[in-house]
């Protein structure tokens, strides 16, 4: 199957995008660089290497994209955490997800570290997840309270289940979420573009790296 979306066609794929998702991206909002941190979400070995059973193929296409937002956040000096979902060897910790997905991401492996395009620095926040979201069962709320966290800049895959699910709990928590729709990516087109017309619909800013970039720089 031909992926949706390449590294090459990313800048059309998303001003497609976002034309198809303006009747419900209308809480256009602005980022509060001082008071924003960027969330890559399971941005994987596990989901990005082509020749895996989870290969995500949307994930692929975003790396530059994504790249280039951390490059901004790194220099100007703002927080960027890493989620990786991961489980034990047994079912411990996978509960109804080791039912529902075939083979899991096993912590420890080299499948289970961030793709080394985007590997996290010494100092920055790495957090371990067991479920969609990276609020469930983890420490993630604690360190955005902490930091004085207010907007949260979300990249990651997929965007239909960790992205999605992670930035409506963060909305729940009446965090301003911006999502990025192209540093973001799934396995099929019309899932990622659901997700981006539910969410802004409901719960975040559907936005380009471009426009993010562009508001670190003022």
């Amino acid at each position: 199957m031909e992926p949706y979306v390449t590294k090459d066609n990313l800048k059309v794929k998303t001003r497609e995008w976002l034309e198809r998702i303006h009747p419900y991206n209308q809480h256009e909002m602005r980022l509060n660089a001082a008071s924003s941190a960027l969330l890559v979400v399971d941005m994987q070995c596990f989901f990005l290497d082509a020749q895996s059973p989870t290969y995500t193929c949307g994930g692929s296409a975003i790396i530059p994209a994504v790249q280039r937002v951390l490059h901004a956040f790194r220099a100007a000096k703002r927080p960027v955490i890493f989620t990786r979902h991961v489980h034990h060897p047994g079912d411990l910790d996978s509960g109804i997800m080791g039912w529902w997905w075939e083979g899991k991401c096993l912590e420890g492996s080299p499948e289970s570290e961030v793709h080394p395009d985007l590997a996290p620095r010494p100092g920055e926040k790495v957090v371990f997840k067991h479920r969609y979201s990276a609020f469930y069962n983890t420490d993630l709320e604690t360190v955005l309270r902490c930091l004085r966290i207010e907007d949260i800049v979300i990249a990651g895959v997929m965007t239909n289940l960790c992205c999605e699910s992670t930035a409506r709990d963060a909305y729940y928590r009446d965090y301003r979420v911006f999502f990025l729709a192209d540093g973001t990516g799934s396995v099929h087109e019309e899932m990622h573009v659901a997700s981006l017309v539910n969410l802004a619909f409901g719960f975040a800013y559907v936005t380009s790296s471009d426009t993010i970039l562009a508001q670190m720089a003022v």
